[in-house]
């Protein structure tokens, strides 16, 4: 079975003869456990489905199910705990509270859960060490670098366990090194936790790591491609689709 659902989904924005339409009929499932890349020109759509998938938005018309459940039809409260029960989601600008610690931005999901102090410690030391966060966890955002930001970042995503992980250009400010282990992390989390993941970007190397690339292009599902060998072949695919397309540029 489908762990989303996406039902013939469209958002139009603006009123009457000032009209825009973003996605247009829009219909495609991810699978448990699978690592989705979303990919088109600039303007495309993709960070407004990727908002619609994620909940932080409401489609026009069609419909979103998450674990078989219709998402589209709950009410903010509803959804706001749906998000903290099952969403992860992780920003191209950490969304990080700078007058919060680092240790206090990766457990404030768990804290606004109201989990026990023990039960938040024991989270908290599994995640930092192995993102490597331990010997920043009093320093402030603006006191690290914006790899450190980012990794903290994907330890307040994932904190809770999410069954599903949402990621919009996670390393679009990061260097290469950075973006490599950010991006091996990911693997490594989709691969022995099952979980689910779909991220956007438009970067082809980024985009390498997916096991399958979904290309939108003016609202419309214009091609999808699969990993099925080494993932250079596959990032060679990416740059053929990119140029078929029209661009990948942000």
């Amino acid at each position: 079975m489908a762990f989303i659902e996406v039902d013939h989904v469209k958002k139009i924005y603006g009123m009457k003869f000032n009209r825009s339409t973003a996605i247009d009929n829009i219909s495609f499932v991810i699978d448990p456990g699978e690592f989705v890349g979303i990919m088109g020109p600039s303007g495309a759509g993709k960070t407004t489905l990727l908002n619609i998938m994620s909940t932080i938005d409401k489609p026009t018309f069609g419909h979103i199910k998450i674990d078989n459940q219709d998402v589209t039809q709950y009410d903010e409260k509803k959804l706001s705990e749906f998000r903290r029960q099952k969403l992860g989601f992780i920003f191209q600008d950490f969304n990080l509270l700078n007058s919060l610690t680092i240790r206090e931005n990766i457990i404030l999901p768990l804290a606004l859960d109201k989990l026990n102090v023990a039960t938040i410690e024991e989270k908290l030391a599994n995640i930092a060490t192995v993102l490597n966060l331990n010997t920043i966890l009093e320093r402030f955002p603006n006191e690290v670098s914006i790899g450190q930001q980012q990794r903290a970042a994907v330890a307040r995503a994932i904190i809770t366990e999410p069954k599903m992980l949402f990621a919009d250009e996670p390393t679009g400010s990061l260097d290469s090194k950075a973006a490599t282990e950010l991006l091996q992390y990911l693997t490594d989390v989709n691969e022995k936790q099952k979980m689910t993941l779909m991220m956007v970007t438009h970067d082809a190397f980024t985009a390498s790591y997916c096991k399958r690339i979904i290309f939108i292009k003016d609202g419309h599902v214009f091609a999808e491609i699969r990993r099925d060998g080494q993932r250079k072949d596959f990032f060679q695919k990416i740059i053929d689709m990119q140029a078929a397309i029209g661009g990948g540029e942000q």
